[in-house]
């Protein structure tokens, strides 16, 4: 028999009934008013005797819902629901980070198959887990707690809007990640590498090296990026959108007047040709990157990766990346390392590559021109211990050769 009790601490109703399998369960009505409770009570004993299917329950409780405040129960599915989360995005966020968003949702939504044409409200912690491991079966860590983010997002945005009553999405652990997976490159290790790299590749690995900034913020620079006049690369972050005037170190200085300027270049004239449409395009940074990871297979850093099978759907867009402790970002620990070796204070190192950290503000640390000049003119020039590249083309350079 279905009944209304008062817990301890609790300020609410809480309804006993039975389930259709034997069970006796206690459920909050979320309400300290009893005619209210009732309502509710009733509507769970009706749903529970037919048997009703969600939907039913759904339809039942929203009768409830307008026979005590007046109005129907909004339902919203959390594909709708995502529709409108993204299209709030548009004004909020950059181009890049929407669409990050885009992908991490749409794969939220293929996981969850039929349950995301649901109710948002319907969507459990078991089933915002299961998505989690299986993406964790696709992807690294990392990525998996950065989607975890996104996720949490979404809920928390439909838990304001009043849809949920609870964000399950933050309840959700994120994975443990290997901290210490990625290294910087020794000088050794560079020198051997630069032969390797030719073409463009040479200038992407000097800028990341003499900047610390990332692949797609060095593959995306352009002429007027380059201020001759203080020998500095002037640039907002893609990530942060941080703005950032680097000192030109010599060795990096003399190969960007080695290039071939145009004759009259404009300002927005890539200072990379061949790698900056992949860097404009969504996740074209990928290909970039997958091409340096066949460098650092040349070099023999790192074992090469085994092509995509068709016929296997273990590989490809869906297959987990093995992860190396040798990467283009390793450039940015390698200037990190290379600094802070040389006594550069970590003030200087901070405001160099971009680093945001509580302790050091950008609003109340400001470092001159003169000292991070100085901090540049520290760091090795590796140009002159490598030789210049001499081997034939590898499928890194036939990527930037493609138009």
């Amino acid at each position: 028999m279905a009944s209304l009790h008062k817990r301890i601490k609790s300020p609410f109703y809480w309804a006993a009934f039975t389930l259709p399998d034997g069970r006796r369960v206690f459920r909050s009505t979320k309400t300290a008013d009893r005619k209210t409770a009732q309502k509710l009570l009733a509507a769970m004993t009706e749903a529970t005797e037919r048997r009703a299917t969600a939907d039913q329950v759904q339809r039942i409780l929203s009768d409830v819902h307008e026979s005590i405040h007046g109005t129907p129960l909004i339902t919203v599915t959390l594909v709708a629901y995502a529709q409108q989360f993204l299209e709030r995005k548009k004004d909020e966020a950059a181009a890049v980070t929407l669409a990050s968003y885009k992908g991490i949702i749409a794969d939220l939504i293929e996981t969850l198959g039929e349950k995301a044409n649901q109710p948002i409200s319907y969507i459990t912690k078991a089933d915002l887990a299961n998505w989690r491991d299986a993406s964790a079966a696709k992807t690294s860590a990392r990525t998996v707690n950065n989607k975890i983010k996104v996720v949490r997002t979404l809920f928390q945005s439909a838990w304001r809007d009043g849809l949920i009553t609870d964000n399950h999405a933050a309840k959700i652990p994120v994975l443990k990640t290997s901290e210490g997976n990625r290294r910087p490159f020794t000088i050794p290790e560079l020198i051997t590498l630069l032969p390797f790299c030719k073409n463009e590749w040479r200038g992407l690995v000097l800028v990341g090296v003499y900047t610390g900034q990332r692949l797609k913020d060095v593959a995306s620079l352009t002429w007027g990026q380059i201020d001759f006049e203080s020998n500095e690369i002037v640039l907002f972050t893609s990530k942060t959108g941080r703005r950032q005037r680097i000192s030109i170190a010599p060795p990096l200085l003399n190969y960007i007047n080695s290039l071939r300027a145009p004759d009259a270049p404009l300002a927005s004239t890539p200072l990379f040709p061949n790698a900056y449409p992949h860097a404009c395009r969504p996740g074209g940074t990928s290909s970039l990157s997958k091409a340096f990871h066949d460098i650092l297979a040349d070099a023999g850093f790192v074992a090469r990766r085994a092509a995509a099978h068709p016929s296997k759907a273990t590989k490809g867009r869906d297959a987990r990346r093995d992860t190396s402790p040798l990467s283009y970002h390793s450039l940015r620990h390698t200037a990190t390392s290379l600094l802070k070796n040389a006594g550069v204070s970590e003030v200087v190192v901070r405001d160099l590559i971009g680093h945001d950290s509580a302790a050091v503000s950008a609003n109340y640390t400001h470092v001159d021109s003169h000292a991070k000049r100085a901090a540049i003119a520290l760091l090795p020039d590796i140009t002159k211990l490598a030789p210049n590249p001499l081997v034939k083309n590898s499928r890194a350079d036939n990527l930037l050769l493609k138009k």
